[in-house]
């Protein structure tokens, strides 16, 4: 870092008010954010560390409509849940606001108005998705059809949550709206766009030339995967009733598109938080200054959205700093599986602390240390179990608990007076003067999980010298050399106490008040072999951390696989859809077909390309997303369940005249749903 900055604007990803934190969100996210703001503050820095809710957006709609409450209802629950949450965990934001506020709401208009009035914006007239039964356009979440890649029957118009692809509605076979079940139209709107394309040139220069060695490997080549690609214009608005409303004529029934309005928060919680101490346009100095270092801390699906669309929206409003760093994380995994909200496979944030109350620290410490920075990474439960046992209580937990309870039964609870340093005590000594720099390093790199282990083998030192000492033993022959050794090993716990803030703030905390030493503890006090005064006293404070039980875990797997069943058994129709008459089934036309030919279609690892005997001569080719379940041999001359009278859609290329109908069991496997006894193909089924 060539630049020298005066101050720090730091931010995390405004988390959705449609659910609760899970532990992908804290390791991707928060921690990483709170670990660095905690560091630059100890280090006497001054900045603003912000985040707040994003109440917009579809996600949230859909939330409300799931759980049949307003939309307010919905973002009022889980914004204090979320907020509630971060306060228990220890994520210490300056502010934590929300999206939905007054404030915000007229930041974000304002800032729209500004590109508006400057012809910085494209007007577009384009035709999107609309629900004619429900009067409303659709947004792409409020689209769900069959996957072309799996064939799962309600993946959405953006994603399939099941195999996980990215889509657009247009690939989804039988779209329908989520809103009446009717299928969509597409009718003509006006919106307003965002030209990417006009500041590639710009991005080209700020991003892969003037950033290409300090911004992590996979944050700069998604950049430039994007750039290389070509920027297109980008609508900025939306047609919606929940959201930051347009502020402009002919704009009536539209409202800023989530992802340019939520951005926008960072500005607008700074602008509140400063409002709050009475310092009305403070927030300038931290979001106009160029002597002001911007973080932003994500995770990798948002990327795009901080390194290019959020700088552009800045470069061309005018008069606001760009990011300096966006040091994005990959994704965490659960149990070796991709974590899904919708599966509820998760460990939700405000669970764990009902299940561990006491400790934060070891799940920050857990997710520090499998921290996704470079890849995805994985948390289990006995992981989690064992970095606790083996690494907590038995590293820093039982030095701690041995030279607390040696000061107290030798010297009277209080630092004894050290004599001159041998040998084995200068190791200590220099450990003690050398770590500060070595985590400061990591930290300042944002390699959070290599200053955690830096942190973690400074105590490894002290309990290798303690154990090799053994006070235990030595203060019946010698006790002026015991006094040394408990002397060194308690200065040498004062400094883990400082360093440990930004990592493990509650252990951290609990060390320094049993060391008198809860005041001001700055960075630059650490390092320092002589941190306590002889006959400071020592708290008697018991074990750091406590020894988790084979039972407990279980308990926790057991939970995690039982709430993910009952959402599967919901999505594998253990809960029934929507009740419909007699006429809409009347409408399928499911005949038998007879499977003649297949072949996996190249360039797709899901689709088989069948053809389908119908019977009366018909051949039908018909794609199915079955090819990680069943060879293109073993399907020939099997009986299937064929919809008959599904519209034709073309998928890479090859028109797909039908659809086999198949079964999911709980595992996920699938079967193919065929008579009992060979019938003639093109036998109806009814």
């Amino acid at each position: 870092m060539s630049k020298t900055f005066q101050r720090y604007t730091i931010t995390a990803a405004l988390p959705y008010a449609n659910g609760p934190v899970h532990i992908g969100h804290l390791a991707g996210v928060y921690i990483p954010a709170d670990i660095y703001a905690r560091y630059q503050r100890l280090r006497g820095r001054d900045l603003v560390f912000v985040c707040g809710s994003d109440e917009h957006g579809v996600p949230v709609t859909i939330r409300a409509q799931k759980e049949g409450m307003s939309v307010q209802e919905v973002v009022d629950k889980y914004h204090q849940l979320i907020k509630n949450s971060f306060e228990q965990f220890g994520i210490s934001f300056d502010i934590y606001s929300r999206t939905s506020s007054p404030l915000h709401h007229e930041v974000a208009a304002a800032f729209f108005k500004k590109l508006y009035d400057e012809g910085k914006l494209i007007e577009k007239v384009t035709e999107q998705f609309y629900d004619p039964e429900a009067g409303q356009f659709l947004a792409d979440r409020y689209i769900q059809g069959t996957c072309p890649k799996c064939g799962y029957e309600n993946a959405y118009g953006d994603q399939c949550e099941r195999c996980g692809s990215t889509l657009s509605p247009e690939e989804l076979l039988n779209p329908r709206s989520m809103l009446s079940g009717a299928q969509p139209v597409k009718k003509a709107t006006k919106h307003w766009y965002l030209p990417l394309n006009e500041y590639e040139n710009w991005l080209r220069q700020w991003i892969l030339e003037e950033h290409r060695h300090d911004w992590k490997t996979n944050v700069y080549g998604q950049c430039k995967s994007w750039i290389d690609a070509g920027l297109q214009p980008r609508a900025v608005t939306r047609d919606l009733d929940w959201g930051v409303k347009v502020p402009v004529e002919g704009a009536e029934g539209k409202v800023l598109y989530v992802w340019f309005d939520a951005p926008i928060g960072y500005i607008s919680a700074t602008m509140e938080y400063f409002r709050q101490k009475g310092e009305a346009d403070k927030w300038k100095d931290y979001w106009q200054k160029e002597d002001t270092r911007l973080i932003h801390f994500i995770g990798k699906d948002n990327i795009v959205f901080h390194c290019i669309i959020f700088p552009v929206m800045l470069k061309a409003h005018g008069g606001y700093i760009l990011p300096d760093n966006v040091p994005a994380n990959e994704f965490l995994n659960l149990e070796n599986e991709k974590i899904s909200t919708s599966r509820n496979w998760a460990v939700w944030l405000h669970e764990y602390l009902e299940d561990f109350p006491g400790k934060q620290d070891v799940l920050r410490y857990v997710l520090t240390a499998n921290a996704p920075e470079t890849k995805d990474n994985n948390f289990t439960w006995k992981d989690f179990q064992e970095k606790n046992n083996s690494e907590l209580v038995a590293n820093i937990g039982n030095l701690v608990n041995r030279v607390f309870v040696l000061t107290h039964k030798f010297f009277e609870g209080k630092v004894p007076a050290a004599s001159q340093p041998t040998g084995d005590d200068q190791v200590l000594i220099d450990a003690i003067r050398q770590y500060p720099e070595k985590i400061a390093q990591a930290v300042e790199q944002f390699h959070f999980r290599e200053g955690l282990q830096e942190l973690m083998n400074f105590a490894r030192v002290a309990n290798k010298y303690l154990t090799d000492q053994e006070p235990w033993k030595l203060f019946k022959t010698n006790p002026e050399r015991t006094a040394t050794v408990l002397h060194y090993c308690l200065q040498m716990i004062g400094n883990w106490a400082i360093l440990a803030q930004p990592f493990l703030p509650f252990t951290a905390q609990k060390l320094l008040q049993a060391l008198a030493m809860e005041g001001d503890c700055s960075w630059e006090q650490a390092g320092n072999p002589q941190l306590l005064a002889e006959g400071t006293p020592v708290q008697k404070i018991g074990h750091l951390f406590e020894k988790i039980e084979d039972e407990v875990i279980q308990k926790q797997i057991e939970k995690l696989k039982s709430m993910s069943q009952s959402n599967q058994d919901i999505a594998q129709g253990n809960s029934y859809k929507d009740t419909i008459q007699y006429e809409d089934f009347a409408k399928l036309d499911i005949r038998i077909g007879t499977i003649r030919e297949a072949e996996k279609l190249p360039k797709s690892k899901k689709l088989l390309k069948l053809s389908v005997d119908m019977g009366n001569g018909e051949v039908r080719t018909i794609l199915s997303g079955i090819a990680e379940h069943f060879s293109a041999e073993e399907v020939v001359g099997k009986q299937v369940c064929v919809l008959a009278n599904l519209a034709p859609r073309k998928m890479m290329g090859v028109e797909s005249q039908g659809m086999v109908l198949m079964a999911e069991d709980k595992d996920g496997r699938l079967v193919f749903v065929s008579p009992e006894a060979v019938v003639q193909a093109g036998a109806v089924v009814s």
